[in-house]
């Protein structure tokens, strides 16, 4: 290959912490930069840096893939007290896909990397599960008080045109707890549903949604009750069509059916459910890199991360002069789902015929037994099976796709 393929509109590229900071110049000095005529719009979110500049740089970074519609991004660390004193931070800054997400109002997507030698642990499951997660509110924008004695903990709602104030009682403390307060927006609610619906339309899959209005009678129940609006107002007679079902159950109950079904359907959840949810997917098929994920915004905006986190052990292991074997599909198929997205939005099939490439490479590496050490421990017995060290994973992905070149 001798000229390189041209990326036609700049995407957002947000760095990362730790080990996956690392794998993520490596993935770019030698699977697309020797590749591609790409320019990148620059972000550094890792956690200096957005120590550094009061996190500005995140609220920056959600603003510019508000500007060219698709971004790319590594992992990040979201501190809790140890990092604070650790990094030597101001405070415990937010994590950084919450605050993107507030921004964006997006859904997340996820779903498994599938390669022929790891099969699910579920024995059931046959066909690629996808989780919807919303990605707005719940704990992940709370406050929270460390109550320290007796007293009244309350939920107060006052309204901007001076009316009465609603008041609730939590709990009236009679020794040291905690307390919590959350929330959502209507129209945060009703844009998760309508991109769950339009990705369970586009992917022509049923699509399960679930929460515990039983108990949250009115949080929850706001909740079923939008999903419920926009699917008889603008989605019964398209699925029915398409010979696809929306299904709404408890999420234990969900739990239950997921774990005994065939896969292939949208499991939407709430925030957290789907925080959760979608890391016990991953790990069911074989491990947390494999695993795809996408946050899609109704407003247009696309932004393609890993699933997983920074992969703090194997980085001090790297500081210590060690080799290890981690895992670069999850940030390698970020990648290239970005410039998918960036191709089929510029008009260019050459791009996305290049993305598509790569991950073919990485899936015939994996199925031919060169792997991490993670993979060596779900994949099928074979005396062919090769355990590498991180760079040589991805050494061995770059031989791939050079014969598909």
């Amino acid at each position: 290959m001798t000229e390189k393929v041209k990326v036609k509109t700049p995407i957002v590229e947000m760095d990362g912490d730790e080990m996956t900071r690392i794998m993520w110049q490596m993935i770019k000095d030698k699977l697309f930069l020797p590749y591609l005529d790409l320019k990148t719009e620059y972000y550094d979110l890792g956690l200096k840096k957005r120590n550094e500049t009061d996190d500005r740089i995140t609220i920056d970074a959600a603003h510019a893939i508000m500007k060219y519609r698709v971004g790319v991004k590594c992992a990040t660390i979201t501190p809790n007290a140890d990092r604070v004193e650790e990094y030597g931070l101001k405070k415990q800054w937010n994590s950084p896909n919450g605050t993107i997400r507030g921004i964006l109002d997006g859904t997340v997507f996820r779903a498994p990397i599938l390669v022929k030698n790891i099969h699910p642990f579920v024995k059931t499951w046959k066909r690629p599960m996808h989780i919807g997660r919303h990605a707005c509110g719940d704990v992940y924008e709370n406050q929270e008080i460390k109550v320290p004695g007796p007293g009244t903990g309350e939920l107060v709602f006052t309204p901007r045109d001076g009316g009465e104030p609603i008041r609730k009682v939590i709990k009236e403390f009679e020794s040291p707890g905690i307390v919590q307060g959350i929330y959502n927006t209507a129209s945060s609610i009703r844009s998760f549903a309508t991109s769950c619906f339009t990705y369970a339309m586009d992917q022509k899959i049923d699509l399960w949604f679930s929460t515990k209005d039983t108990v949250s009678k009115i949080y929850d129940a706001e909740f079923r009750k939008i999903f419920d609006e926009e699917y008889e107002a603008n989605w019964k007679d398209k699925f029915e069509e398409a010979g696809i079902e929306y299904f709404y159950t408890l999420i234990d109950d969900a739990v239950a059916r997921i774990i005994k079904s065939e896969g292939g359907m949208l499991w939407a959840c709430k925030n957290y459910d789907g925080d959760v949810m979608s890391d016990m997917l991953a790990s069911a098929n074989g491990s947390l890199a494999m695993m795809t994920s996408v946050l899609v915004s109704p407003h247009g905006y696309f932004e393609y991360e890993a699933a997983h986190g920074t992969v703090q052990r194997h980085y001090y292991k790297h500081l210590a002069g060690e080799k290890t074997s981690t895992n670069s599909m999850a940030l390698i198929f970020a990648w290239t789902g970005c410039l998918k997205k960036r191709a089929e939005l510029d008009g260019t099939p050459e791009v996305a015929e290049f993305a598509r490439k790569i991950e073919d490479a990485a899936l015939e590496t994996i199925e031919s037994g060169i792997m991490t050490g993670d993979l060596m421990l779900v994949a099928d017995p074979d005396p062919k099976n090769r355990r590498v060290y991180t760079e040589d994973f991805i050494d061995c992905i770059r031989q791939n796709l050079e014969k598909k070149l």
